[in-house]
Protein backbone atom coordinates (compact mmCIF):
# COMPACT_ATOMS: atom_id res chain seq x y z
CA UNK A 1 0.00 0.00 0.00
CA UNK A 2 1.20 3.75 -0.75
CA UNK A 3 0.28 6.21 1.54
CA UNK A 4 1.18 10.38 0.49
CA UNK A 5 1.17 12.09 3.58
CA UNK A 6 0.98 15.61 3.03
CA UNK A 7 2.65 18.28 6.36
CA UNK A 8 5.46 17.29 8.35
CA UNK A 9 3.60 18.80 11.80
CA UNK A 10 2.62 16.54 14.74
CA UNK A 11 0.00 14.83 12.89
CA UNK A 12 1.27 14.28 9.84
CA UNK A 13 4.70 12.53 11.33
CA UNK A 14 3.02 10.79 13.80
CA UNK A 15 0.80 8.85 11.42
CA UNK A 16 3.72 8.08 9.32
CA UNK A 17 5.52 6.92 12.22
CA UNK A 18 2.55 4.60 13.61
CA UNK A 19 1.88 3.54 10.00
CA UNK A 20 4.54 2.32 8.83
CA UNK A 21 5.73 0.96 12.46
CA UNK A 22 2.00 -1.46 12.43
CA UNK A 23 2.55 -2.31 8.54
CA UNK A 24 6.27 -2.39 7.41
CA UNK A 25 5.11 -3.25 4.09
CA UNK A 26 3.42 -0.31 3.34
CA UNK A 27 5.09 2.85 1.41
CA UNK A 28 4.69 6.51 3.23
CA UNK A 29 6.27 9.31 1.38
CA UNK A 30 5.65 12.56 3.37
CA UNK A 31 5.50 15.86 1.86
CA UNK A 32 6.28 19.13 3.60
CA UNK A 33 6.84 22.44 2.19
CA UNK A 34 9.18 23.90 4.82
CA UNK A 35 12.57 22.63 6.10
CA UNK A 36 13.13 19.97 8.82
CA UNK A 37 14.11 22.71 11.26
CA UNK A 38 11.72 25.21 10.07
CA UNK A 39 8.43 25.94 12.63
CA UNK A 40 5.68 28.41 13.30
CA UNK A 41 5.02 29.39 17.04
CA UNK A 42 7.02 27.96 20.35
CA UNK A 43 5.34 25.32 22.61
CA UNK A 44 2.77 22.90 22.58
CA UNK A 45 0.89 21.61 25.75
CA UNK A 46 -0.57 18.97 26.74
CA UNK A 47 -3.04 17.95 29.63
CA UNK A 48 -2.32 14.65 31.64
CA UNK A 49 -5.40 12.96 29.97
CA UNK A 50 -4.04 13.43 26.97
CA UNK A 51 -0.58 11.92 27.60
CA UNK A 52 -2.34 9.20 29.65
CA UNK A 53 -4.20 8.36 26.15
CA UNK A 54 -1.31 8.60 23.82
CA UNK A 55 0.91 6.21 26.78
CA UNK A 56 -1.57 3.66 26.64
CA UNK A 57 -1.55 3.43 22.61
CA UNK A 58 2.13 4.06 22.60
CA UNK A 59 4.58 4.36 25.56
CA UNK A 60 7.67 4.07 23.99
CA UNK A 61 6.93 8.15 21.83
CA UNK A 62 5.82 9.61 25.58
CA UNK A 63 9.50 8.17 27.14
CA UNK A 64 11.22 10.03 24.06
CA UNK A 65 9.32 13.07 24.55
CA UNK A 66 8.68 12.68 28.60
CA UNK A 67 12.33 14.19 29.56
CA UNK A 68 12.00 16.92 27.78
CA UNK A 69 8.92 18.08 28.85
CA UNK A 70 7.90 20.54 31.56
CA UNK A 71 5.27 20.11 33.61
CA UNK A 72 2.90 21.73 36.15
CA UNK A 73 -0.18 20.75 38.63
CA UNK A 74 -2.44 24.01 38.30
CA UNK A 75 -3.47 26.77 36.62
CA UNK A 76 -2.75 30.83 37.42
CA UNK A 77 -5.71 33.33 36.87
CA UNK A 78 -4.08 37.09 36.99
CA UNK A 79 -7.18 39.28 37.17
CA UNK A 80 -7.35 42.82 38.98
CA UNK A 81 -3.63 42.56 40.79
CA UNK A 82 -4.65 38.92 42.31
CA UNK A 83 -3.93 35.95 41.97
CA UNK A 84 -5.57 32.55 41.84
CA UNK A 85 -4.64 29.33 41.66
CA UNK A 86 -6.79 26.29 40.42
CA UNK A 87 -4.91 22.80 41.65
CA UNK A 88 -5.44 19.64 40.56
CA UNK A 89 -5.56 20.42 36.87
CA UNK A 90 -2.16 18.88 35.54
CA UNK A 91 -0.14 19.90 32.28
CA UNK A 92 3.03 19.52 30.48
CA UNK A 93 4.69 21.49 27.71
CA UNK A 94 7.74 20.98 25.06
CA UNK A 95 8.87 23.34 22.76
CA UNK A 96 7.59 22.51 19.39
CA UNK A 97 10.53 22.31 17.34
CA UNK A 98 11.93 19.74 19.75
CA UNK A 99 8.56 17.77 19.38
CA UNK A 100 9.40 17.74 15.46
CA UNK A 101 12.52 16.59 16.00
CA UNK A 102 11.72 13.32 17.93
CA UNK A 103 8.60 12.65 15.84
CA UNK A 104 11.12 13.51 12.49
CA UNK A 105 13.65 10.79 13.75
CA UNK A 106 10.68 8.55 15.13
CA UNK A 107 9.19 8.44 11.57
CA UNK A 108 12.63 8.07 9.29
CA UNK A 109 13.53 4.91 12.23
CA UNK A 110 10.54 2.99 10.59
CA UNK A 111 11.12 3.67 6.67
CA UNK A 112 8.99 6.02 6.03
CA UNK A 113 10.55 8.66 3.90
CA UNK A 114 10.39 12.08 5.28
CA UNK A 115 10.48 14.95 1.99
CA UNK A 116 11.23 18.58 3.39
CA UNK A 117 10.69 21.77 0.93
CA UNK A 118 9.00 19.73 -1.14
CA UNK A 119 5.43 21.00 -2.12
CA UNK A 120 3.51 18.21 -3.58
CA UNK A 121 0.09 18.87 -5.71
CA UNK A 122 -2.62 16.47 -5.92
CA UNK A 123 -2.54 15.60 -9.49
CA UNK A 124 1.76 14.05 -8.18
CA UNK A 125 -0.15 12.03 -5.71
CA UNK A 126 -2.64 10.55 -7.88
CA UNK A 127 -0.56 7.18 -8.37
CA UNK A 128 -1.07 6.41 -4.41
CA UNK A 129 -3.61 4.39 -2.45
CA UNK A 130 -4.25 6.88 0.30
CA UNK A 131 -3.68 10.67 0.87
CA UNK A 132 -3.47 11.87 3.92
CA UNK A 133 -3.68 15.79 4.68
CA UNK A 134 -2.12 16.72 7.53
CA UNK A 135 -1.66 20.78 6.27
CA UNK A 136 -3.04 22.27 8.87
CA UNK A 137 -5.73 25.01 8.95
CA UNK A 138 -5.03 26.41 5.23
CA UNK A 139 -5.45 22.88 3.99
CA UNK A 140 -5.21 22.66 -0.14
CA UNK A 141 -6.64 19.26 -0.19
CA UNK A 142 -9.86 20.38 2.37
CA UNK A 143 -10.33 23.84 0.48
CA UNK A 144 -10.10 21.97 -2.85
CA UNK A 145 -13.28 19.76 -1.52
CA UNK A 146 -14.53 21.36 0.69
CA UNK A 147 -17.87 20.75 -0.42
CA UNK A 148 -17.35 17.12 -0.35
CA UNK A 149 -16.14 17.11 2.85
CA UNK A 150 -19.10 19.38 4.19
CA UNK A 151 -16.42 22.32 5.52
CA UNK A 152 -17.47 25.06 7.65
CA UNK A 153 -15.05 28.20 8.63
CA UNK A 154 -16.11 30.62 10.67
CA UNK A 155 -13.89 33.51 12.94
CA UNK A 156 -13.54 34.85 16.50
CA UNK A 157 -14.09 38.40 16.10
CA UNK A 158 -11.05 38.55 19.10
CA UNK A 159 -7.39 39.27 17.52
CA UNK A 160 -4.21 37.47 18.90
CA UNK A 161 -0.86 37.34 18.13
CA UNK A 162 1.79 34.34 19.40
CA UNK A 163 4.90 35.18 20.98
CA UNK A 164 8.11 33.71 22.98
CA UNK A 165 9.53 34.99 26.01
CA UNK A 166 12.89 34.11 28.47
CA UNK A 167 10.47 34.93 31.04
CA UNK A 168 9.52 31.49 33.41
CA UNK A 169 6.69 30.86 34.31
CA UNK A 170 5.84 28.26 36.84
CA UNK A 171 2.23 27.39 35.91
CA UNK A 172 0.05 27.95 32.80
CA UNK A 173 -1.59 31.22 33.47
CA UNK A 174 -3.87 33.40 32.06
CA UNK A 175 -3.23 37.42 32.62
CA UNK A 176 -6.05 39.91 32.19
CA UNK A 177 -4.65 43.63 32.04
CA UNK A 178 -6.96 46.74 31.31
CA UNK A 179 -5.78 49.54 29.94
CA UNK A 180 -7.07 53.63 28.93
CA UNK A 181 -7.65 51.93 25.43
CA UNK A 182 -9.23 48.86 25.76
CA UNK A 183 -8.56 45.05 27.43
CA UNK A 184 -5.58 42.45 26.97
CA UNK A 185 -5.71 38.50 27.93
CA UNK A 186 -2.10 36.81 27.83
CA UNK A 187 -2.06 33.15 27.82
CA UNK A 188 1.72 31.76 28.84
CA UNK A 189 3.27 29.02 30.05
CA UNK A 190 6.86 27.61 30.29
CA UNK A 191 7.97 24.83 27.56
CA UNK A 192 11.52 24.69 28.30
CA UNK A 193 13.85 25.67 31.74
CA UNK A 194 14.32 29.39 29.86
CA UNK A 195 11.53 30.25 27.23
CA UNK A 196 7.82 30.45 27.63
CA UNK A 197 5.01 30.59 24.98
CA UNK A 198 3.33 34.02 25.24
CA UNK A 199 0.22 34.62 23.23
CA UNK A 200 -1.74 38.00 23.50
CA UNK A 201 -5.47 38.43 22.67
CA UNK A 202 -7.25 41.19 22.73
CA UNK A 203 -10.90 42.02 21.48
CA UNK A 204 -11.71 43.76 18.07
CA UNK A 205 -12.47 47.49 19.65
CA UNK A 206 -9.14 47.13 21.43
CA UNK A 207 -6.90 45.92 18.45
CA UNK A 208 -8.64 49.34 16.17
CA UNK A 209 -8.11 51.41 19.13
CA UNK A 210 -4.50 50.69 19.01
CA UNK A 211 -4.18 50.92 15.45
CA UNK A 212 -2.25 47.25 15.07
CA UNK A 213 -3.78 47.50 11.66
CA UNK A 214 -1.37 50.01 10.51
CA UNK A 215 1.77 48.30 12.80
CA UNK A 216 4.60 46.64 11.63
CA UNK A 217 4.85 43.31 13.92
CA UNK A 218 8.08 44.86 15.67
CA UNK A 219 5.82 48.20 16.36
CA UNK A 220 3.20 45.48 17.90
CA UNK A 221 5.29 43.25 19.50
CA UNK A 222 6.44 46.91 21.56
CA UNK A 223 3.08 47.34 22.74
CA UNK A 224 2.37 44.75 23.91
CA UNK A 225 5.67 44.35 25.87
CA UNK A 226 4.60 47.80 27.42
CA UNK A 227 1.15 46.51 27.96
CA UNK A 228 2.64 43.69 29.70
CA UNK A 229 5.78 44.89 31.34
CA UNK A 230 5.09 43.85 34.89
CA UNK A 231 4.11 40.39 34.03
CA UNK A 232 7.49 39.66 31.79
CA UNK A 233 9.39 41.16 34.54
CA UNK A 234 12.02 43.03 32.51
CA UNK A 235 11.92 40.25 29.74
CA UNK A 236 11.25 40.94 26.40
CA UNK A 237 9.03 39.23 23.72
CA UNK A 238 10.23 37.33 20.92
CA UNK A 239 8.79 37.15 17.09
CA UNK A 240 8.30 34.31 14.77
CA UNK A 241 5.60 35.36 12.60
CA UNK A 242 3.93 36.69 15.10
CA UNK A 243 1.30 38.55 13.01
CA UNK A 244 -1.91 39.68 14.39
CA UNK A 245 -5.26 36.83 12.89
CA UNK A 246 -8.73 35.74 13.95
CA UNK A 247 -8.89 32.29 15.08
CA UNK A 248 -10.02 29.94 12.64
CA UNK A 249 -12.98 27.87 13.86
CA UNK A 250 -13.19 24.59 11.19
CA UNK A 251 -15.16 21.93 10.88
CA UNK A 252 -15.82 19.38 8.57
CA UNK A 253 -19.18 16.87 8.18
CA UNK A 254 -16.98 14.23 6.61
CA UNK A 255 -13.93 13.43 7.42
CA UNK A 256 -12.76 11.38 4.15
CA UNK A 257 -13.06 11.73 0.86
CA UNK A 258 -12.34 9.11 -1.85
CA UNK A 259 -9.07 8.02 -0.96
CA UNK A 260 -8.52 11.44 0.95
CA UNK A 261 -8.39 12.07 4.45
CA UNK A 262 -8.44 14.99 6.58
CA UNK A 263 -6.30 14.98 10.22
CA UNK A 264 -5.26 17.29 13.16
CA UNK A 265 -6.35 21.09 11.97
CA UNK A 266 -7.42 20.31 8.39
CA UNK A 267 -10.20 18.32 9.69
CA UNK A 268 -11.00 20.51 13.20
CA UNK A 269 -9.28 23.85 15.10
CA UNK A 270 -9.37 23.46 18.97
CA UNK A 271 -8.95 27.28 20.07
CA UNK A 272 -5.24 28.48 21.77
CA UNK A 273 -7.50 28.73 25.40
CA UNK A 274 -8.03 24.67 25.88
CA UNK A 275 -4.22 24.05 24.37
CA UNK A 276 -5.54 20.95 22.47
CA UNK A 277 -4.42 21.58 18.85
CA UNK A 278 -1.43 18.66 19.27
CA UNK A 279 -3.24 16.67 21.00
CA UNK A 280 -6.19 16.40 18.45
CA UNK A 281 -3.65 15.94 15.55
CA UNK A 282 -2.04 12.73 17.57
CA UNK A 283 -5.48 10.92 18.52
CA UNK A 284 -6.14 11.50 14.86
CA UNK A 285 -2.85 9.87 13.83
CA UNK A 286 -3.17 6.95 16.21
CA UNK A 287 -6.90 6.32 15.52
CA UNK A 288 -6.25 6.63 11.68
CA UNK A 289 -3.18 4.14 11.90
CA UNK A 290 -5.45 1.64 13.47
CA UNK A 291 -7.00 -1.36 11.74
CA UNK A 292 -11.01 -0.22 11.68
CA UNK A 293 -14.21 -2.35 11.05
CA UNK A 294 -16.98 -2.13 8.60
CA UNK A 295 -20.24 -3.86 9.23
CA UNK A 296 -21.50 -4.95 6.34
CA UNK A 297 -26.06 -5.47 6.64
CA UNK A 298 -27.41 -7.52 3.69
CA UNK A 299 -30.60 -8.37 5.23
CA UNK A 300 -32.46 -7.97 8.30
CA UNK A 301 -30.21 -6.30 11.77
CA UNK A 302 -31.83 -7.17 14.92
CA UNK A 303 -31.42 -7.10 18.41
CA UNK A 304 -27.93 -8.82 19.34
CA UNK A 305 -27.01 -8.64 15.83
CA UNK A 306 -27.36 -5.17 15.66
CA UNK A 307 -25.01 -4.73 18.77
CA UNK A 308 -22.29 -6.76 17.31
CA UNK A 309 -22.81 -4.14 14.62
CA UNK A 310 -22.65 -1.32 16.20
CA UNK A 311 -18.99 -2.38 17.97
CA UNK A 312 -17.90 -1.03 14.39
CA UNK A 313 -16.49 1.88 12.79
CA UNK A 314 -19.06 1.89 9.92
CA UNK A 315 -22.29 0.31 9.42
CA UNK A 316 -23.26 0.32 5.40
CA UNK A 317 -26.49 -1.07 4.59
CA UNK A 318 -27.54 -2.77 1.04
CA UNK A 319 -29.91 -0.75 -1.27
CA UNK A 320 -32.16 -3.83 -1.76
CA UNK A 321 -35.10 -3.15 0.18
CA UNK A 322 -34.35 -5.86 2.27
CA UNK A 323 -31.78 -4.55 4.63
CA UNK A 324 -32.99 -3.35 7.69
CA UNK A 325 -32.34 -2.66 10.84
CA UNK A 326 -34.14 -2.72 14.48
CA UNK A 327 -32.64 -1.27 17.65
CA UNK A 328 -32.83 -3.61 20.97
CA UNK A 329 -35.73 -2.97 23.10
CA UNK A 330 -34.29 -1.17 26.17
CA UNK A 331 -32.39 1.55 25.81
CA UNK A 332 -29.54 1.29 28.95
CA UNK A 333 -29.43 -1.90 29.40
CA UNK A 334 -30.41 -5.67 27.86
CA UNK A 335 -29.95 -8.62 28.22
CA UNK A 336 -30.66 -10.24 24.78
CA UNK A 337 -31.57 -13.29 24.08
CA UNK A 338 -27.78 -15.71 22.91
CA UNK A 339 -25.51 -12.65 22.63
CA UNK A 340 -24.37 -13.27 26.37
CA UNK A 341 -26.11 -9.93 27.87
CA UNK A 342 -24.51 -7.46 25.65
CA UNK A 343 -24.74 -4.37 27.55
CA UNK A 344 -27.53 -1.91 25.04
CA UNK A 345 -25.21 0.90 23.48
CA UNK A 346 -28.23 2.42 21.64
CA UNK A 347 -28.42 5.73 23.37
CA UNK A 348 -25.76 8.45 22.77
CA UNK A 349 -23.13 5.90 22.36
CA UNK A 350 -19.76 7.13 21.20
CA UNK A 351 -18.41 4.93 18.14
CA UNK A 352 -15.69 6.08 15.81
CA UNK A 353 -15.41 9.39 15.19
CA UNK A 354 -19.06 10.48 15.87
CA UNK A 355 -21.94 10.69 18.64
CA UNK A 356 -24.71 8.65 17.53
CA UNK A 357 -27.96 9.81 19.00
CA UNK A 358 -30.35 6.84 18.20
CA UNK A 359 -33.72 7.08 19.56
CA UNK A 360 -34.53 3.11 20.81
CA UNK A 361 -37.58 1.27 19.03
CA UNK A 362 -39.46 -0.39 21.58
CA UNK A 363 -40.90 -2.99 19.71
CA UNK A 364 -37.74 -5.04 17.59
CA UNK A 365 -40.44 -5.78 14.80
CA UNK A 366 -40.13 -1.90 13.48
CA UNK A 367 -37.34 -1.26 11.07
CA UNK A 368 -35.37 1.65 9.79
CA UNK A 369 -35.54 2.46 6.13
CA UNK A 370 -32.72 2.30 4.18
CA UNK A 371 -32.35 5.98 3.50
CA UNK A 372 -33.22 6.52 7.47
CA UNK A 373 -30.31 4.36 8.25
CA UNK A 374 -27.79 6.08 6.17
CA UNK A 375 -28.37 9.27 8.30
CA UNK A 376 -28.40 7.54 11.32
CA UNK A 377 -25.24 5.16 11.13
CA UNK A 378 -22.51 7.36 9.47
CA UNK A 379 -19.28 7.00 11.58
CA UNK A 380 -15.95 6.02 10.06
CA UNK A 381 -14.42 3.61 7.62
CA UNK A 382 -13.08 0.10 7.76
CA UNK A 383 -11.93 -2.90 6.44
CA UNK A 384 -13.77 -6.14 8.71
CA UNK A 385 -17.49 -7.29 7.65
CA UNK A 386 -20.28 -8.57 9.09
CA UNK A 387 -22.46 -10.35 7.12
CA UNK A 388 -26.52 -10.60 7.11
CA UNK A 389 -29.02 -11.96 8.01
CA UNK A 390 -28.04 -10.81 12.00
CA UNK A 391 -30.88 -11.96 14.44
CA UNK A 392 -29.92 -12.18 18.56
CA UNK A 393 -31.45 -15.96 18.07
CA UNK A 394 -28.45 -16.42 15.31
CA UNK A 395 -25.36 -15.14 17.26
CA UNK A 396 -25.02 -17.93 19.98
CA UNK A 397 -21.51 -18.49 19.03
CA UNK A 398 -20.08 -15.25 18.44
CA UNK A 399 -17.42 -13.55 20.39
CA UNK A 400 -18.76 -11.71 23.39
CA UNK A 401 -17.94 -7.71 24.24
CA UNK A 402 -16.23 -6.91 27.62
CA UNK A 403 -18.49 -4.40 28.78
CA UNK A 404 -17.74 -0.93 31.21
CA UNK A 405 -18.97 -0.52 34.51
CA UNK A 406 -21.54 2.05 33.05
CA UNK A 407 -23.24 -0.83 31.28
CA UNK A 408 -22.03 0.48 27.41
CA UNK A 409 -18.98 -1.65 25.37
CA UNK A 410 -15.64 -0.64 25.58
CA UNK A 411 -14.19 -0.24 22.41
CA UNK A 412 -10.15 -0.71 23.36
CA UNK A 413 -11.49 -4.14 24.77
CA UNK A 414 -14.15 -5.40 22.49
CA UNK A 415 -13.92 -8.69 21.08
CA UNK A 416 -14.81 -7.86 17.59
CA UNK A 417 -16.34 -11.28 15.36
CA UNK A 418 -14.80 -11.20 11.99
CA UNK A 419 -16.84 -12.73 8.88
CA UNK A 420 -14.77 -12.09 5.53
Amino acid sequence: MRIAVIGGGPGGLYFSYLWKKRHPDARIDLFEQNPAGATWGFGVVFSEQALEFLRADDPDTVDAIAPRMESWKNITLNLRGESVEIDGVGFSSIGRLDLLGILQARAASTGAALHFETQASLDQLSGYDLIVAADGLNSTVRRTFEGDFGTSLSYSSNKFAWYGTTKRFETLSQTFVQTDLGSFNAHHYRYSPGMSTFLVECDLATWQAYGFADKTVEESKAICQQVFAKTLDGHGLISNKSVWRNFPWVWNERWFFKNMVLIGDALHSAHFSIGSGTRLAIEDASENSKQSYLAAVTGACAGGGYELALAADHIMLVDDRRSAVSLPETALLAVLPGTGSCCSTTSSSVFGRRKLEISPICNPSRRISIRAARKLLSTSAGMVTFCGPMLSTTCANWPLFKCTPEGGLCRTTVSRPCML
